[in-house]
Order: structure tokens, then sequence, then C-alpha cells
């Protein structure tokens, strides 16, 4: 039993407008499911992803009025996002600057080729060279030309004092395997230790920052909330199953109704989430017009009303 790679992150933001508007125009991702936190239904929580909506592709967000995070470390932070092409990094390189957006250059990092750059409240990402692997589909009303658009999630980056607790919990509990590890290139202080899952490559990595030095992250607009982990649907009972048997503290099963969820911790504090492939986005909204209205679970559709007077529109 494993894990087969990165199914989601969902972010913090404070700005639903703001960000809708940089997710969707200048980054050109679809958002292919706007609806509310099933914990907090005063908040959004809204899902970009590629033009299928396809599991591996989500970058997600919850709408909170928080001040921004401070960073450190116990925290996950940093996000990939994978891109692919002759000349496409240098592309979105030329796009930041045209509209302004916090970025560095394009450099060289553990074999692949990589552009960092801030969403407009300091989100950490990062485009990623995937050499074109995997399954790619584009959005036909994306403002960012088919070959150049964003193909999915890459890999995550944590940070933590200490790697012999996370490396033992994502071995011994996430059935993760080192994969190597290199110095971080902007801090001499830091290493980067990589564990991969499933068939591995980009799509499939979790990269740990050992950094003893940070003080603890406070959680804010610009920070992460929780990384998911795909798993197929026929696996997630084993999952249920596998927690238990190793004494696990976990949510137990959790059904968000576009996927089945299941919460735990490592030993700094970081959420994990295990979320099944199915049955995804396209279960209560006809594929082609995914994202355009206020989308509710059936739990929560009898409080259409009183949610839509709480939301701000986008």
């Amino acid at each position: 039993m494993q894990l087969h790679g990165i199914h989601h992150l969902t972010a913090v933001s404070a700005d639903a407008p703001g960000n809708h508007d940089f997710y969707t125009r200048i980054l050109g991702m679809r958002l292919v499911k706007k609806t509310v936190n099933q914990d907090d239904v005063s908040a959004y929580h809204l899902f970009y992803a590629d033009g299928a909506a396809s599991p591996g592709t989500d970058l997600t967000f919850f709408d909170w009025p928080v001040g921004p995070e401070q960073r450190g470390t116990h925290a996950i932070t940093g996000t990939a996002l994978r891109v692919a092409g002759d000349g496409t990094l240098a592309w979105w390189a030329a796009r930041f600057a045209e509209h302004g957006v916090k970025h560095g250059q394009v450099h060289e990092l553990a074999g692949r080729q990589v552009l960092d750059f801030e969403d407009p409240e300091g989100q950490r990402l990062t485009l990623l060279d995937d050499g074109g692997t995997g399954p790619f589909h584009p959005w036909d009303r994306s403002t960012v030309p088919a070959e150049r658009q964003i193909r999915g999630l890459g890999p995550i980056t944590i940070s933590v004092p200490d790697l012999g607790p996370t490396a033992l919990f994502l071995t011994h509990v996430m059935a993760m395997r080192p994969a190597g590890e290199h110095a971080a290139p902007d801090d001499a202080r830091s290493r980067i230790h990589i564990f991969e899952m499933g068939e591995g490559g980009p799509a499939a990595e979790l990269h740990v920052r050992v950094e003893p030095h940070l003080p603890q992250a406070q959680p804010g607009a610009g920070g992460v909330h929780h990384v998911a982990f795909r798993v197929r649907d026929e696996e997630y009972e084993g999952w249920v199953e596998r927690l238990q048997r190793l004494r696990i503290p976990s949510s137990g099963p959790v059904d968000r109704f576009y996927f089945r969820s299941l919460y735990t911790r490592e030993p700094n504090g970081i959420l994990y989430e295990i979320a099944t492939d199915g049955p995804g986005f396209a279960t209560d909204e006809p594929m082609e017009s995914l994202g355009e209205r206020l989308a509710l679970p059936p739990f929560l559709e009898p409080r259409r009303a009183e949610i839509e007077r709480g939301l701000k529109p986008l």
C-alpha cells in the first residue's frame, strides 16, 4: 500500500477577489470549484486546477480574515507548480515582470530548472520544468497559451527543526522513500531531504528542509494550511485501518463529497491529508461549467441562502 503523489495543497488567503484574479488571470489556472470550507461556511474554499480538474493539479485556498503569516519552521513553506517546454520558464519570467509579480531568476535545483515567485500575499511558489512527463489537460479558456500552462502540482516543501522524527513518520507511517538530499540554495545552514512516493518524479515528492535556526511559524495569509496525498478510491479504507493499527491519531474517515479524506499530523504539527481521486468535481456540476456558481455539498444545500449572504463576490 502506498501513496501515489500530491493530491492538492490548501493555503490561506485574506483577499478572495484578489486571489481569484491572480490565479485565474495571471497564472491562467481554472477555477474548478467555488465552494465553502465545510467546517467554517463563512469562508470560501476555492479550487484552481487544470482544464479537466484532475487530481494532483489542485491548488486550493481558504478565505479567512487574518493577518500575514509569520514565516518559520514547523510549516509547509513552498509549493511547486509543474510546467514544460523549451523557453517556458523564460516566458513566465517575462510575464511576471510585465505584471509586477515578485520573482527570481531561472536556475537549476537538483537537476531541474525552476523559477521562484510569490503571489500578492506572499505565498511562496515555484515553477518547475517537469520535462513534459505525465498527462496534461490544458484549459481552452485560459489566459495562458496551452503549451505554457501549469500542468499540476510539483514537489511540496516543508520545514522542520529536526529531521529524525519527520523521516521516521514519512517512511514508517506514510510509506515514503528517501530519494536524496542537497544543500538549500538560499541558506547555507539548511539542507533539503527528498522523499518520494508511488512511481516518484516531481508530482510525487515531498522536500524536507531542516532548519533548527528558525523560529516556529505562525499561521496567516500567504501561508499553507495542509498538503494532501493521493490514494486510489479502493485503497482509502486500508489507510484508515493502517493509521488505527499504528495508533496514529487521526480524524478518522471524512467524506468531503468530492473526495474522501483522512487527516493526521506529523511530529512537528504539520497537517497531512490522505485523499481519494474520486468521485471528483464533476459530481454536482457539468465539466464544461465547473466553478461558475457556488457549489455546496448536499448536507449544506439547505443553508444556501444564508451561506451566500455571508460571502464576498469574486
